[in-house]
């Protein structure tokens, strides 16, 4: 369990927060409007309504005994970095920004930020991947180069073993875990066999995968 400063309480702070709670972790919430604020109190230990632009302020909630501060603030840049800065300036030990736009992570990287996530971004390059293939049902980016994709099993697949498949040998790419009826099964053996109901966690390249299963 982690104690995390989320500021920013639109929509994508909001899930942040719904998410963070159904994972266990303490979250103290801050954002400007009392009614965002009201909305969140089930799902965060603690909330107060406040200008995160303000140094006193920032003071007040202590930074530096969060092991993560978030900030999610939209629609409002300006206040988005000075956020940021004061944040690490006051001692916080990791500070996670939210960028909408290329040349605004740029900026929160020199100025504090240690990482800059980028909603819109990231859902849309996740979107052209998984709605452009037939087969594939999700898809976890790891690097510019290598990701984690579910796939649905190829239908000359079907009944084969894994071990008969060898795909590791084939195309360097690595089945983690078949999938049925929303249960993993994460020992797979080279005497695995695959049926049509099943789909696979595949780690690897993505263009070795794409090769792989066609997609």
């Amino acid at each position: 369990m982690k104690s995390i400063l989320l500021i920013g309480l639109g929509r994508f702070g909001r899930h942040v927060a719904e998410h963070l709670n159904a994972l266990g972790h303490e979250v103290m919430a801050v954002d400007r409007s009392e009614t965002r604020v009201n909305d969140v109190l089930p799902f965060v230990t603690n909330a107060q309504i406040g200008d995160s632009t303000s140094e006193d302020f920032l003071r007040t909630l202590g930074v530096d005994n969060y092991d993560v501060c978030i900030v999610t603030i939209s629609g409002d840049f300006q206040s988005s970095l000075e956020t940021t800065n004061l944040l690490k300036e006051l001692g916080a030990r990791f500070v996670v920004s939210r960028a909408e736009r290329d040349v605004q992570e740029k900026f929160l990287l020199r100025n504090g930020a240690d990482e800059v996530v980028y909603p819109e971004k990231q859902a849309a390059k996740w979107s052209a991947i998984r709605y452009s293939s037939e087969h594939m049902l999700d898809y976890v980016e790891l690097d510019a180069e290598h990701a984690i994709i579910e796939v649905s099993i190829p239908e000359d697949w079907i009944g084969r073993t894994v071990g008969q498949l060898d795909v590791r040998k084939k195309y360097n790419v690595n089945i983690m875990a078949v999938k049925q009826n929303g249960k993993l099964t994460l020992t797979i053996t080279p005497d695995t066999v695959l049926s049509a109901d099943e789909t696979l966690l595949v780690l690897g390249d993505y263009r070795a995968m794409r090769k792989c299963f066609k997609l």
